[in-house]
């Protein structure tokens, strides 16, 4: 093997630290030429530069055989052979051996050298060996060296270390891994290749796995007879029911629905009952009111409620005197020349602004009665401020009833236009806002309060839409030709059951999404009720808040011209007296109904309160 100056230093430095030759006079050493140690002085010898040549920065030199035999390390000798220094691409393990004869002491130390780079990711060295022969050592200097082994193993193994990574360093090549790679020479790789070949083998993975039971050798025809004697054929995809799941699924088919209509249909006649109020108790108060003043002739502040009265028939008047001024026939005819699809844009976008303004009236109605309120209570030295607050509040309210006014009568003569049509443009309008309206409420989340708060804006669509179609029977009184009523009625009766269907499906569908059990509709009756009976409910968001003045100004205005066209054209008495006569009629039919309507609603409300009062924690099985 090869050998450098400081490996031969180094060992020797050991063994002369470990082992005093000058203390025993009797030991006679044969060192060789190139011995470094001589006459107990250490020599160094350095080779002479060659001129010619380049200077290197790792020279190397011949081996140096000693005179005496080497006894090798014998487990060295059988993990090592001796033709070539590698197994399996890896070197074998370094060695050190010591041993000590009567006749000579013999020291071999191998180094690993990690010069020379061979391999793939992997560098290693070649070993050197250095070897000291000692002639005619006496038993006394071998009992001193093997009792100094330990101590010089020990040196040697830091002196090792040390080497080890000054060499590293210089080949680049790191320690841990040559020997991690040097102690298991077949390395992981192999048991792992045979630990991933063994998992990729299909049908020992399907064998040994208790929990499949499908075999890859299985034929189809007894896969097929399996299936076909196994149960259920849908056990895959669905599951087995229970009291629960049946009890939902008949409260979505029948319980709700019914409930949930008579909900709607409740609250349809509370708002024609308080329409019919805006259009008999009204202008009967307000009547009564100005004979006190003429009779008394005493001016005297109103009350709370007869300056409510006023303010909403100033706003009734204010709304018919407008819409009386506008062209129906000219937004009939330009609604007219649309398609379908635009008929159907601006019906959604009509409806849409109908709900915010239904909404927002409701709010400046309240306003509006706030004001009445506190002008009729207020000290009169505070009278001119309650004065002008109850000014701006009206004319916020009147402004907000005209624009919610002419929403509903456009609204109204685009749905005239769509049953006037003959190109089946009442279907696809139907199909399309009523589809549209459930596929923005089913398969969204609600909360109970809002559930609430929507059955009362179907109540009062329902409401709307009956206005629309008595808006459209005075416009096929007044211009249609030949029968017309028979087409009015199955019309009529096809937008009725749409919405009904519609909002039957939207409810139930609504109820069985969010977990909403059918009881809830009859506590939201319940809340109904006792607004009818003027009982203080819990929250005000609980009650129906419906404003009859934008739908009153619309009915009104198309009424007119239905009891003008059949005025008679005598002299002016004659054709007043027909319009007295026509008016009160009316009245009287109108005021027959409110109050056919009003009772009907008082013993309906008394009746189920008083049932529901009757029933611990309101569970309605009606």
């Amino acid at each position: 093997m090869a050998l450098r100056s400081d490996d031969r230093k180094l060992s020797f430095e050991v063994l002369s630290n470990s082992i005093s030759f000058e203390e025993d006079e009797s030991l006679f050493f044969y060192r060789s030429n190139s011995d470094p140690i001589q006459n107990g002085v250490v020599v160094q010898s350095k080779p002479k530069p060659n001129p010619n040549r380049k200077k290197r920065k790792h020279r190397r030199k011949k081996p140096i055989h000693s005179e005496s035999s080497i006894r090798e390390d014998p487990i060295a000798e059988a993990t090592l052979d001796p033709d070539t220094s590698r197994t399996n691409g890896l070197e074998s393990n370094c060695t050190h051996s010591y041993s000590v004869e009567s006749s000579s002491v013999c020291t071999v130390v191998t180094e690993p050298d990690f010069q020379n780079v061979r391999g793939e990711g992997f560098n290693f060295g070649e070993l050197r060996q250095r070897s000291v022969s000692i002639s005619g050592a006496s038993d006394d200097a071998a009992s001193r060296v093997g009792g100094d082994n330990e101590k010089v193993k020990e040196k040697e193994k830091e002196k090792e270390k040390e080497k080890e990574e000054e060499d590293d360093e210089e080949s680049g090549v790191e320690v841990s891994s040559a020997v991690k790679q040097r102690a298991e020479p077949n390395g992981s790789v192999g048991s792992k290749k045979l630990e991933t070949e063994r998992s990729l083998d299909w049908k020992r993975l399907m064998a040994d796995d208790p929990n499949l039971s499908f075999t890859v050798d299985k034929s189809p025809l007894k896969y097929f007879m399996e299936e076909m004697y196994n149960g259920n054929a849908l056990r895959n995809t669905t599951t087995i029911g229970n009291e629960v799941e049946r009890e939902r699924v008949y409260d979505t088919i029948f319980r709700l629905p019914w409930r949930c209509e008579l909900l709607i249909d409740v609250g349809f006649f509370v708002c024609l009952d308080s329409f019919l109020s805006l259009l008999t108790i009204m202008p009967t108060r307000i009547v009564m009111t100005l004979w006190r003043l003429l009779r008394t002739r005493q001016f005297k502040m109103w009350s709370a409620a007869e300056l409510s009265d006023f303010s909403c028939f100033l706003i009734l008047a204010c709304g018919v005197t407008l819409l009386q001024r506008t062209d129906i026939s000219l937004i009939y005819h330009m609604i007219r020349g649309q398609g379908t699809i635009k008929l159907y844009v601006v019906y959604n976008i009509l409806e849409i602004f109908d709900r915010l303004c239904q909404n927002f009236n409701g709010d400046v109605l309240q306003t509006l009665f706030n004001s009445t309120e506190g002008l009729a209570s207020c000290p009169p030295e505070n009278r001119r401020i309650w004065v002008w607050r109850f000014i701006f509040d009206e004319a916020l309210a009147m402004g907000a009833s005209i624009v919610h006014s002419f929403i509903l009568l456009a609204q109204a003569i685009t749905l005239s236009t769509v049953i006037v049509a003959h190109n089946n443009a009442l279907l696809a309008l139907l199909v399309s806002n009523n589809f549209a309206e459930i596929k923005s409420n089913v398969f969204k989340r609600f909360s109970k309060d809002n559930i609430h708060g929507l059955v009362y804006f179907d109540s009062v669509e329902r409401f709307h839409i009956s206005a629309f179609m008595l808006f459209v029977l005075a416009q096929n009184i007044l211009e249609a030709e030949g029968p017309w009523f028979e087409s009015f009625v199955s019309n009529a009766l096809m937008v009725f059951i749409c919405e009904m269907a519609i909002d039957i499906i939207k409810h139930s569908f609504i109820a069985k999404f969010n977990d909403i059990k059918p009881t809830v509709y009859s506590e939201f009756l319940e809340d109904l009720c006792k607004q009818t009976l003027n009982t203080q409910t819990e929250s005000a968001k609980k009650n129906l808040t419906f404003v009859p003045l934008a739908p009153a100004c619309v009915v009104i205005r198309v009424l007119t011209p239905v009891y003008a066209a059949h005025l008679p054209y005598n002299p002016l008495p004659w054709r007043l007296f027909w319009i007295l006569f026509l008016s009160a009629m009316t009245y009287v039919m109108l005021t027959s109904l409110k109050v056919m309507i009003g009772m009907g609603l008082q013993k309906h409300a008394t009746w189920y309160v008083n049932r529901c009062r009757k029933r611990k924690h309101h569970l309605h099985y009606d």
